[in-house]
């Protein structure tokens, strides 16, 4: 089954990145139903994370316009909400099931069911993105993921950005919150198996592959499924879990 790692680990990244997002909560499965210690699984999820974050939001920068406002509100309340988070171990396998029957609604919106409005529909005040930044990244955190599958949803529901507005703006969320929550657990012991670093540079080329063409060659229609895609993964996965 350690094998199958090599084909898993690179496609879920592939998949995540190309929409803007790292694969924490993919990896997180991954490794855990092929039976890797906890110990290893949440600092191996955050590193893998970071990386394939970053290809993402490099890629995604240079093809929109980046919200820098709306990051800035959201990410200086998340990078410390996502190291305390990091700091607490938790059993969350309630949480994991509660999101994942959240996610269902924005599967259903990305998917076509309900239409995506270009318009603003909540106006945003002053407080809202610094409320939401401190709830997800503190989440996150706990959890091991960089946030971006509850970020983006949100994002795009709300109006507030584009699509690949909202990619480029979760990657480099998801980027620093993983960063924020590496630091976090640090406190504790982490333990990385010398079978785990030999995966990093194919999952970070996977990923490169997906935000490369997230970012390039697909249209925003096909994008949009694609989150869909993803969306209903992580649903199906944390409901499973």
């Amino acid at each position: 089954m350690y094998y199958a790692l090599f084909f898993l680990m690179p496609f879920a990244a592939f998949l995540y990145a190309s929409v803007g997002h790292g694969g924490a909560s993919s990896y997180l499965m991954i490794l855990a139903l092929l039976g890797f210690a906890p110990e290893e699984i949440r600092p191996t999820a955050l590193i893998l994370n970071m990386m394939v974050s970053m290809v993402a939001y490099l890629n995604y920068r240079k093809a929109g316009v980046f919200p820098m406002q709306l990051f800035l509100s959201l990410i200086l309340f998340s990078i410390p909400a996502a190291y305390l988070g990091g700091t607490i171990l938790l059993d969350a396998t309630v949480y994991k099931k509660v999101l994942g029957v959240l996610l269902i609604f924005p599967v259903l919106k990305f998917g076509g069911v309900f239409p995506i409005s270009k318009d603003e529909q909540v106006e945003r005040k002053w407080w809202m993105a610094p409320v939401l930044g401190i709830l997800i990244g503190f989440v996150s955190g706990m959890i091991g993921i960089g946030g971006g599958i509850i970020l983006t949803p949100i994002i795009l529901m709300l109006g507030w950005a584009g699509v690949k507005e909202t990619a480029a703006l979760s990657a480099l969320f998801i980027f620093l919150n993983s960063v924020a929550g590496f630091v976090g657990a640090a406190t504790y012991e982490i333990t990385v198996s010398q079978e785990l670093w030999v995966l990093i540079p194919l999952t970070v080329l996977g990923g490169a592959l997906g935000a490369y063409l997230g970012a390039k060659r697909f249209s925003v229609k096909v994008l949009k499924y694609m989150l869909a895609a993803v969306l209903l993964f992580a649903s199906v996965k944390l409901i499973l879990s």
